[in-house]
């Protein structure tokens, strides 16, 4: 692992020479702020707000909501900006990421890792302070997670990658959980576990559509190593536990009619495209098109559900 980091640390870093130093502040400061993966950023905080309403069955504290949603962006934006610099040697070899600010110079390496440093930091202070130490350790553990686990030690060497790096993904609902009730409960594992289930079919399809960057970086992701068939079939096989863990908050007697008919509804929505990419990708007429709308309306499906999350206090009452 040691040679592997000290490579990624050495590599690609004489591109565009100067570049940081030849750009205007404002194209600067949009650099850095696209190290930290903003979109990323912004489908966490949609599950970190919701989860933090629906655990506290009504509305947070405020001054508690706040320094979640922002040491939480921070953690993200750290685990990102890591990500991009360990990353660069990679994102120069595929179409979906020459662009990044590491490619293109705009960003130096050391810049990169000082931000990214500085960002992780601010995070479990800011988490620390605002909410507790338990919300500060599980910021810790998904900026861990994400930077060591997936892009040191899996990303480059399994198939099953997004499988357990995805696992990141699920920490933010953990920390809104731990912020509102200083413990973590049942039904947060359960959230945990949607995210967890519902990262494959989401990035799969993705990767489907960029298996050629893929393949020319060397990274094993399933959508460029597998047949559209095999992809399809685990597609469809997530996208089913995906919803059948949304609904296990109505056995636990947290969930009520308005997270119900939205997880139940979705759901059936989600399960039915996958459904579709799987006889297309079994007849071979899978498109590029078809999978990236896939990948869309699994972003939809989770925005959905965990507006039904937020909305469920104030409109629903558990049905067990």
């Amino acid at each position: 692992m040691v040679t592997d980091l000290t490579t990624r640390i050495s590599a690609g870093d004489t591109a565009a020479p100067g570049a940081a130093q030849r750009i205007g502040l404002r194209r600067r400061i949009g650099a850095f702020i696209a190290l930290t993966k903003p979109r990323v950023i912004e489908l966490l905080l949609v599950t970190t707000l919701p989860t933090m309403f629906f655990a506290q069955r009504g509305l947070p504290d405020l001054w508690t909501a706040l320094a979640t949603m922002v040491g939480g962006a921070f953690a993200a934006g750290s685990a990102g900006a890591f990500n991009c610099y360990l990353d660069r040697d990679m994102d120069r070899l595929m179409n979906r990421t020459k662009k990044r600010p590491l490619v293109t110079g705009e960003v130096t390496a050391r810049e990169a890792f000082v931000f990214a440093t500085v960002l992780g930091i601010a995070a479990i202070a800011i988490l620390w302070v605002g909410a507790n130490p338990l919300a500060a350790g599980l910021g810790a553990a998904a900026m861990f997670f994400y930077v060591v686990i997936y892009t040191m030690v899996l990303k480059r060497r399994t198939e099953q990658n997004i499988i357990w790096g995805g696992l990141a993904g699920c920490f933010p609902v953990l920390i809104a959980w731990a912020a509102v009730r200083e413990t973590i409960e049942w039904p947060a594992l359960v959230l945990f576990f949607i995210i967890f289930l519902w990262t494959p079919p989401h990035y799969w399809p993705l990767s489907m559509k960029y298996r050629t960057d893929y393949q020319n970086a060397d990274v094993p992701m399933l959508g460029a190593v597998a047949t559209a068939k095999t992809v399809s079939v685990q597609v469809v096989l997530y996208a089913w536990a995906t919803v059948a863990c949304s609904l296990l908050l109505v056995p636990l007697g947290w969930a009520g009619i308005t997270y119900t008919a939205f997880a139940l509804v979705s759901g059936a929505w989600f399960i039915y495209e996958s459904h579709v990419l799987y006889r297309r990708a079994q007849n071979e007429s899978l498109t590029d098109k078809r999978a990236m709308k896939v990948f869309h309306l699994s972003i939809l499906y989770l925005t959905l559900l965990f507006i039904g999350l937020w909305i469920d206090p104030f409109v629903g009452s558990p049905l067990m």
